[in-house]
């Protein structure tokens, strides 16, 4: 039998042996000891904490029952290589289907030296980037695994995670992450338990178009990114895992009669605080050997809700372009989180009639007319125009930073953000800030950056799918994840993507 037990305390720096000291006391004998959850409260800050709940058994850990595998497996494609992709193609191995993984980008080691090529020398590979290649755009943003969904593969999501390498504490810890520099071991990790499987990646390797017969999806046309190399696959269904900005992909499927519908999204900047001073908001003096204090903030001082995202403790604002004559902000930190800044999207929700109706991609073009404002203004080579708050509440061109210096390595620009965002955006974002300093004092500091622009929250289209996970338009097409518009950060895509190969075994298992 399990029991949990909730609500044990522990102090900052005692060490964790004193769980089973407790549980002992409390249960006697026990044959397995669980983390379920632990978090930190901080709400008084005369005695910070960390919070623990736990299960116990009088039986061993139970080992994990393999799954039925199809004796004849269907040819199986994943177009993406993000977390619904991945997670998919793990699903898909535990199913005796070894799927081909296509990829328009690098692998994570190659990956790694050309995107730091452009946050140094600004030179951009529009199909290797912090949007494309192997992992996703969550690569480059701390690998945050809190999600707001309550879906139930989750707890499985968190856990093949740390059977790839994530740290054990991803599995219980309230707000988990990776940290971009393990995150890197832990798709090559991914990458060769699918190989050693009978899996297969095509890296450096764009989906162009596809071939079909009678509803049915029949080969996926390909094309070599850096030999302009064109071929041909034959499959029996496809996984279209291709992320939230594969713009080209949109279009390609529209001229295809992909049916699709518009969505509403968000979009705002990079506020950038130093990380001292919003651990001191959130813990008071006493902060050395906690954190890096995280927050998540909603405001709706004005009629468009403002929230954060994406925050990153101790980490750094990056460029995150994937085309040309575009700027595109991202935030990203590694597993420490020790570095001197701390920075969050702060996002307003925009609606459809701030962009229009008058055709499926006009949310994409919004966005895109955005960031080719953004880098028109800033001297054409990728540079992200800054703001200080205390400039952007009184409407001035800020001359210089103060106490908190920037940390976009691509080089910034001062200008007025006011001609850079929508109006509505504007306005939403100079209600929005003071009234979360309420919530947390600093937040609304003069000396914090404004960077522009973070236009990247979630996909501007959806393609329709129906039940059974299928395109409506296309037997065999199965769209997946952030890019399809069925989910929102890692851990939902990566659930999203175990669904899918889930409706994919189904299909095919009484063949």
């Amino acid at each position: 039998m399990v029991k949990r037990l909730d609500n044990i305390k522990l102090k900052i720096g005692e060490s964790e042996s004193k769980l089973l000291e407790f549980v002992r006391k409390k249960t006697g004998s026990f044959k397995s000891f669980n983390i379920v959850k632990k978090s930190l409260d901080a709400r008084d800050q005369s005695n910070i904490c960390w919070v623990y709940s736990v299960a116990v058994s009088d039986e061993p850990e139970k080992r994990q029952q393999e799954l039925e595998k199809l004796k004849n497996p269907p040819n199986v494609a994943v177009i993406g290589s993000g977390p619904s992709g991945l997670f998919c193609a793990l699903r898909l191995i535990e199913r005796g289907i070894a799927p081909i993984i296509i990829e328009r980008g690098e692998c994570v080691d190659d990956r790694k030296k050309t995107t730091q090529a452009f946050f140094e020398k600004r030179k951009l590979d529009v199909n290797s980037n912090v949007q494309f290649g192997e992992g996703g755009a969550g690569t480059f943003s701390d690998g945050k695994l809190n999600t707001q969904t309550h879906d139930g593969l989750n707890r499985e999501v968190l856990n093949l995670f740390k059977k790839f390498g994530a740290p054990e504490e991803v599995t219980y810890l309230n707000k988990p992450h990776i940290g971009s520099d393990r995150l890197f071991t832990v798709l090559k990790n991914i990458r060769r338990y699918i190989e050693e499987n009978g899996g297969r990646y095509i890296f450096n390797t764009a989906f162009t178009g596809f071939t079909k017969k009678d509803g049915t999806l029949k080969t996926l046309h390909l094309k070599n990114v850096k030999t302009g190399e064109e071929s041909e696959i034959s499959v029996d269904c496809a996984v279209l895992a291709v992320g939230h900005s594969a713009r080209d992909t949109f279009r390609l499927l529209a001229d295809s009669e992909i049916q699709m519908q518009p969505r509403e999204f968000a979009l705002g900047v990079r506020i950038e605080h130093l990380a001292s001073e919003i651990s001191f908001a959130q813990y008071g003096k006493s902060f050395i050997g906690l954190p890096a204090a995280d927050y998540k903030l909603v405001s709706r001082a004005h009629e468009r809700t403002v929230f954060t995202f994406c925050m990153c403790p101790g980490g750094v604002v990056i460029p995150a372009a994937s085309e040309e004559g575009g700027v595109v902000t991202n935030g990203m930190s590694l597993y420490s989180r020790n570095g001197a800044n701390s920075n969050s999207a702060l996002m307003v929700q925009m609606k459809q009639e701030d962009f229009g109706s008058d055709n499926l991609f006009a949310g994409m073009e919004f966005q895109r007319a955005i960031e080719k404002r953004a880098f028109d203004m800033c001297g054409k080579n990728y540079s992200a125009p800054v703001q200080l708050y205390g400039d952007f509440a009184c409407g001035r061109v800020s001359q210089g930073f103060k106490s908190v210096k920037p940390t976009y390595s691509a080089g910034t620009s001062f200008v007025p953000l006011a001609d850079v965002l929508p109006n509505i955006t504007v306005e939403a974002l100079k209600a929005a800030i003071p009234d979360m300093d309420k919530r947390l004092k600093g937040f609304a500091s003069p000396d914090a950056i404004l960077t522009g622009v973070e236009t990247r929250f979630s996909s501007p289209v959806r393609i329709l799918r129906k039940e059974n996970g299928e395109s409506v338009s296309l037997s065999g097409l199965y769209p997946c994840g952030e890019g399809s518009g069925y989910s929102g950060g890692i851990t939902s895509s990566a659930a999203d993507g175990l669904k899918t190969a889930e409706l994919i075994f189904e299909k095919y298992k009484n063949h």
